[in-house]
């Protein structure tokens, strides 16, 4: 039977994008592992991979389409010996998971249509049953293409013991046709003895003023409505989730730069020959990269009822693009050289500006470094990215009358930076310990080589 293509799942947060582009045309012949798409997401433009083989009968959403939600039916794959009159009203079938409006409407058309259709209890045969909704476990969405998930529900398997072998591990049509029936736990099954999907999520937090409301109080004053894009709109939801549901505390601490300074220039010296130039940025990622090993009980996050403690130390750097921000993520940085983090951080920064980065480069990590210093801004508090431990913020480095060790009077560059700690992973002494340990590794630079 004609199997619908659905709006992919990008990244675990996604919701809906936008279908940017179309790589196939109606008629085409697509195998597995064949782009079909580009697809917007709120932090990048990807490319969208065929799960199944077969021929694109028809296309349900046009490029350019915006706000497509997760599982919507984008398009319909005809098998072998299956031609475009098949498919029949796709629309009507409402999508597998959600569906957008329209297919909303025509549902309700449906409904009302003539007793004697609504008593034949059965869609015409060239409808397309609607696939089971997508699987979860432990909170995670299982991905697998429709057809796998129509051969799931009629063999009774549960999707969520199989393995799969298509794209980023998705489960293919070849996955569940090699599975024992009775194998796995039948999934209707397995959803009437476990717990509700919404169970133990927080209730909705009070919200602000509504559009009307704050469009009304302006009615007399010129202003322009900027609309929300999908990254726009994700920054907004994960900081107030942040702000209402993580405890925030702050620590503060100054660093005297001069003795970094002085070892950067000689290094970057050294290594103009081979066209590496290091920051003082390069040195904090590798500071709060080794302090983390120092302080294992801080290299952690917060995974609702538990504290997941990570061996690697993977820091997040903020990168300002236009529009909003990427945090990508450098993976064992405890164990890279200088230059090593150096070129890794210009390359992510450069892709992230482009909007080029794949959800993997961007998500996970334990702990963050936001920079603002090159802006001239002194110090700052910043938000913690969930479900990250701690994040630093830095500000710039300045000239600032010190008293010495000697107890003389003298000037040293100074740079203030405050870290953000989510108590229920770090407590106070805990955290004090860990901005100790970065302070020592930028203080005394040569220790980080060692």
């Amino acid at each position: 039977m004609p199997t619908e293509i659905l709006m992919p799942a990008l990244s675990p947060t996604m919701e809906e994008g936008t279908l940017a582009k179309w790589l196939v045309k109606e008629g085409d012949t697509v195998n597995s592992g064949d782009l079909l798409a580009e697809i917007e997401t709120d932090k990048a433009t990807m490319e969208f991979e065929a799960v199944d083989e077969g021929t694109i009968g028809k296309i349900l959403i046009e490029e350019g389409t915006e706000g497509v939600k997760v599982n919507t039916a984008i398009a319909v794959l005809l098998e072998e010996g299956e031609s475009a009159d098949d498919i029949g009203d796709m629309s009507a079938s409402g999508g597998s998971d959600g569906g957008d409006d329209k297919a909303e409407a025509k549902d309700d058309k449906q409904k009302a249509a003539p007793k004697k259709e609504a008593e034949a209890g059965k869609p015409e045969s060239g409808d397309v049953p609607p696939a089971p909704a997508a699987p979860v476990k432990d909170g995670e969405r299982i991905f697998a293409s429709p057809l796998a998930r129509r051969i799931a529900k009629q063999k009774g398997i549960d999707l969520t013991e199989l393995k799969g072998s298509g794209p980023h591990g998705r489960i293919v049509k070849a996955d569940v046709e090699s599975a024992k029936p009775g194998a796995a736990k039948p999934a209707e099954e397995k959803a009437a003895g476990g717990p509700a999907s919404s169970a133990g999520q927080a209730a909705p937090a009070p919200a602000g003023p509504s559009t009307d409301a704050v469009v009304a109080m302006y009615k007399n004053r010129e202003f322009e409505e900027v609309k929300l894009d999908g990254m726009r709109k994700t920054i907004a939801a994960r900081l107030t989730e942040a702000k209402q549901t993580i405890p925030h505390f702050y620590l503060r601490r100054e660093i005297q730069l001069d003795a970094l300074l002085k070892f950067r220039g000689q290094l970057n010296k050294q290594l103009e020959g081979r066209g590496v130039k290091l920051s003082v940025n390069d040195f904090i990622i590798k500071a709060c990269a080794l302090a983390l090993q120092a302080v294992p009980d801080c290299n952690a996050v917060w995974a609702g009822d538990r504290v997941l403690k990570l061996k690697p130390s993977d820091v997040a750097v903020a990168v300002a693009i236009e529009g909003g921000l990427f945090t990508p993520v450098l993976k064992d940085a405890e164990m890279k050289s200088l230059s090593a983090l150096s070129a890794e951080m210009k390359d992510l920064a450069a892709r992230a500006r482009e909007r080029k980065l794949s959800p993997e480069e961007y998500q996970g990590g334990t702990f963050a470094i936001s920079n603002l210093g090159m802006f001239g801004i002194d110090n700052f508090d910043a938000v913690i990215n969930p479900p990250h431990g701690a994040i630093l913020a830095v500000g710039a480095g300045v000239k600032k009358p010190v008293v010495g060790a000697d107890g003389e009077l003298t000037v040293a560059t100074v740079m203030s930076v405050t870290l953000s700690v989510d108590h229920r992973v770090i407590d106070g002494a805990l955290g004090a310990e860990l901005l100790a340990q970065i302070t020592e590794n930028l203080e005394n630079p040569m220790v980080m080589l060692a």
